[in-house]
């Protein structure tokens, strides 16, 4: 069954899609940085390499397909949703895969549906690239198996619905958000802290010992550059999940400070990600101070005073440890 589908935004999601479902003539885009003179021939510029129809406002995306594919950022996709009703034919599917709270995902279904929409919860369970058409997706909502079966004729080949609720999808994303992306800010918490202390070989061995197969060096490189590249879009996807637990009422104490620190380590700005861990912490040592983090300005301490803090000799030691 071919299809034809409608996608608002065309970021790393969007393309990555389009370019490997091969659907050039199927798909109509808006993009809103084509609005920016800035952006603006870089976004034609990438319709073009994916064979995709651009449209010159979101409206003409809402009438083009009786499928809807919202990738926009998090704090965009509400707004998204509510301006899509005003401009969807009724009966169109609204596939919201973006990172969002249920609540969010909640009030856009509401908005949806107020206009004769058919809202669907999509979440995208891992990244898209390499995965591509065949990355993890989970879908809940009344018209979930509708959505599913015009997912997989667009080519995507490993979709589960895990409920007709709109917000069960985008809950076991953001619960296990607070895992993964909460690894990632206590990695670098870590390793920060071990590098200033002289100690980061000795603990990064010793985490060794009990992670295989990937080693803790391994780790840790990988999660500084995730942050590096994704920290500010990731800080914004994790707001949704303090709003996800605070919705809960289990509390999200350790997941606002992965909000500030994926956010810390995102306004670093780097273009270009070193290769290795080592080459990563010297992103941390040439421009800290825009991002809050501090680190010593003096050798770290040795060893017999290290020795000393640790065996807590005073009451001084033992608060500060």
């Amino acid at each position: 069954m071919e299809t034809h589908v409608g996608l608002i935004g065309f970021g790393e999601a969007g393309s990555t899609f389009a370019i490997a479902g091969g659907w050039a003539g199927l798909c109509h885009v808006f993009d809103r940085k084509t609005d920016d003179p800035a952006t603006r021939d870089a976004m034609l510029a990438a319709y073009a390499a994916a064979g995709v129809t651009g449209a010159s406002a979101l409206a003409d995306v809402g009438s083009a397909a009786p499928l809807l594919m919202s990738l926009v950022t998090a704090d965009q996709a509400l707004a998204v949703a509510e301006q899509a009703a005003g401009l969807i034919a009724p009966g169109t599917l609204y596939c919201d895969m973006n990172s969002v709270a249920p609540q969010t995902k909640q009030a856009a279904a509401r908005a949806i549906e107020a206009a004769d929409g058919q809202y669907v919860d999509a979440a995208v369970m891992a990244p898209v690239y390499p995965a591509r058409l065949s990355v993890p997706l989970l879908l809940s909502g009344g018209r979930a198996d509708a959505a599913q079966a015009r997912l997989a004729a667009l080519g995507f080949t490993n979709s589960r619905i895990v409920g007709d609720a709109v917000g069960r999808a985008s809950a076991i994303k953001m619960i296990r958000s607070v895992m993964v992306k909460g690894l990632e800010a206590l990695t670098a918490e870590c390793v920060l802290a071990a590098g200033a202390a002289g100690v980061l070989d000795e603990v990064l061995a010793s985490l060794d010992a009990s992670e295989k197969p990937r080693t803790w060096v391994e780790r840790a490189d990988y999660n500084l550059d995730r942050m590096l590249v994704h920290g500010l879009r990731r800080a914004v996807e994790m707001e949704e999940v303090v709003k996800t637990l605070d919705g809960l009422g289990t509390g999200a104490a350790m997941t606002r400070g992965t909000v500030a620190r994926q956010r810390a380590i995102g306004a670093l700005g780097v273009k270009v990600v070193p290769e290795g861990l080592a080459g990563k912490l010297e992103c941390f040592s040439v421009i800290p101070a825009q991002a809050g983090i501090h680190l010593p300005t003096v050798e770290p301490v040795d060893r017999p005073e290290m020795d000393s803090r640790l065996r807590g000799n005073d009451d001084k030691a033992k608060v500060e440890l």
